[in-house]
């Protein structure tokens, strides 16, 4: 499961990252060599930073998938018992003949999960993307 779910979506973390890349000017690194930088320093000092804005979206972006993952595991084990995601337990409580409060109340844990993992990415992880000094 967790091989397909990379395969699945390594292609977008990619085009993410890529262009975050294409963002940079090439100036920055011409004027790099010319101060003598090798090539090791330039992807420390100039690209890990100007990319960073693109990894952590990138970082949202996959966190986010993950915590509300729903089709993989339903597709591949068919919702066994070994494998519980909480979108899967959600959907396991609609479709039992059971009143819809349980998978309702399933889906909003969900729904706030999902939101406070992003408000603390946001808050503590994202909030400085533009470089400016923290007040």
């Amino acid at each position: 499961m967790i091989f397909a779910d990379v395969w699945k979506t390594a292609p977008f973390m990619a085009l993410l990252v890529l262009a975050g890349l294409q963002t940079i000017p090439g100036e920055i690194y011409e004027a790099a060599k010319v101060d003598g930088a090798t090539a090791w320093q330039r992807f420390i000092r100039i690209t890990l930073p100007l990319l960073k804005p693109a990894i952590l979206v990138a970082l949202i972006f996959r966190t986010l998938d993950a915590l509300r993952i729903f089709d993989l595991p339903y597709v591949l084990t068919k919702g066994a018992q070994g494998t519980s995601t909480l979108s899967l337990i959600a959907q396991q409580e609609f479709s039992a003949n059971r009143l819809y409060g349980e998978g309702s109340a399933l889906a909003i844990l969900t729904f706030v999960v999902v939101m406070l993992v992003s408000f603390v990415y946001i808050r503590f992880v994202g909030g400085n993307l533009r470089g400016l000094a923290e007040e």
